[in-house]
């Protein structure tokens, strides 16, 4: 036994039941899901994939027993194929796909791969700026995606909050993208899927994408509109946020599922074959089928009637958390949230910069992140926002109260930045913040973590 790394684990553990947490993009997982994580599946290599016959027909207990012939470079793989048949299945139900890759080792993998399937050097992708709530791999300078592919970016408005559909048109019009995208990190709305969908079909040979990282869990438990509903071709996701699953990636797509091992006509129709030949061998090796095996867990979990339960709740949370910060000061962007997360100006609130109150309150076990906001004028280290959300607190089981108990913990710690004015202040305040710290940890150790029930 490491002493080293496993009494970190164990401090590990001990900070996430003492600490309560506000991150969007954080849950805690089951123990079947961590246990699937850490299992002998790790000592398997499985270059290729299995065969897709009856994914979409065959229920569980079927795929779970039937052995077919694999489409591996190695041999031994009649458990492999059968763990990663299962989580393509269960995925494809969950989000009314055609096809799923579930190998991608993380959202910025599948977003990666599901561009080169599709472009070529040079053309053109349409998605939303970085700076209005967007994430990295949708076109940020300091990526490889931005410097193979031309990236486009439209905004939101800023009255509202909402993409701004006009812009979004006439950039597509103006720069015929191949791929429009839709897809966030810091954003609080629901896009309206039908409108880009009618801008993408103007465009010959536009690909119709949707990255749903954050709300993928809520997509599923019905309580945000499903892209697919509405046109698009793929959808991608990582399964750690809402989805409750361990971190890693997801493609699912519409179209022909063909065979991976022959490369087709680039054709949309074509295109889950197009991701899986560019998953593997295009972008990434061996898959991690210990992840993979977590993954059809999370999944299977996630297909259950309770999991439309918790993320209803992590809605409601997160509108009542929303309206109790209102109350209290603080300037929530876009007016509110519509789905899991808060994004908030500390600077119009208390002239404050995110960062402290990030630092400040990660002093009282409360975590969330700094994060920019639109037309933020402070630099990317500093910026003037925070980012919060209540996925991972709604699954310990926290709800209308709890809500507002954390709205007021908030409210003093801002209190204390607004006197500190500076991080290397706050040890001035170490009293005040200590017991601050022991409510929060009176509170979070009455919501057991779900892989210590």
């Amino acid at each position: 036994m490491d002493k080293c790394v496993f009494g970190l684990i164990d401090a590990e553990a001990q900070r996430q039941r003492e600490g309560l947490e506000l991150i969007p993009s954080e849950n805690y997982v089951s123990k079947g899901v961590l246990e699937a994580a850490g299992s002998v599946f790790t000592n398997k290599y499985s270059e290729g994939y299995p065969n897709f016959e009856g994914l979409l027909e065959w229920d569980d207990e079927e795929i779970a027993k039937t052995i077919l012939p694999s489409r591996r470079y190695y041999g031994g793989q009649e458990n492999t194929d059968r763990v990663e048949r299962l989580a393509i299945a269960r995925a494809c139900r969950m989000f009314k796909a055609d096809h799923a890759n579930v190998q991608p080792h993380s959202g910025a993998q599948a977003n990666n791969a599901v561009y080169n399937a599709w472009l070529e050097p040079g053309d053109v992708v349409l998605g939303m700026n970085l700076g209005h709530g967007g994430h990295l791999t949708h076109g940020s300078p300091v990526t490889l995606s931005a410097k193979i592919y031309d990236f486009v970016p439209y905004g939101t408005v800023a009255e509202t909050g909402d993409i701004d559909y006009e812009e979004m048109e006439k950039l597509a019009v103006k720069h015929q993208p191949k791929i429009l995208l839709v897809g966030y990190s810091a954003w609080m709305k629901v896009p309206d899927f039908a409108r880009v969908a009618e801008i993408g079909k103007k465009i010959p040979g536009c690909l119709l994408m949707a990255d749903m990282a954050h709300v993928a869990g809520l997509i599923v438990g019905g309580v945000h509109r499903n892209p697919f509903d509405y046109g698009f071709h793929v959808v991608t996701t990582t399964t750690h946020k809402t989805l409750r699953g361990p971190r890693g990636g997801l493609i699912l797509s519409k179209g022909v599922v063909g065979n991976p091992l022959k490369k087709p006509e680039k054709t949309l129709e074509n295109i889950p074959t197009l991701i899986d030949r560019s998953v593997f061998p295009g972008t990434q090796g061996g898959p991690l089928m210990h992840v993979i095996a977590a993954k059809a867990v999370a999944f299977g979990e996630a297909l259950q009637p309770e999991f439309a339960t918790y993320v209803t709740n992590v809605v409601n949370n997160a509108a009542i958390l929303a309206d109790e910060l209102d109350a209290l000061g603080f300037h929530c962007i876009g007016g509110g949230t519509e789905n899991h997360l808060i994004l908030i100006d500390m600077m119009r609130s208390f002239k404050i910069d995110g960062k402290l109150m990030e630092r400040a309150l990660d002093r009282i076990s409360l975590n969330l992140n700094a994060n920019a906001i639109p037309n933020d004028t402070l630099p990317p280290f500093r910026p003037g926002g925070i980012r919060l959300g209540t996925p991972a607190i709604t699954t310990r089981g926290l709800s209308r109260q709890e809500m507002k108990k954390i709205a007021k913990w908030m409210k003093a710690v801002a209190d204390v930045c607004v006197k500190a004015k500076k991080e290397e202040n706050l040890d001035k305040y170490s009293e005040e913040l200590l017991v601050l710290r022991e409510e929060v940890k009176r509170m979070a150790l009455r919501f057991p973590l779900p892989s210590d029930k």
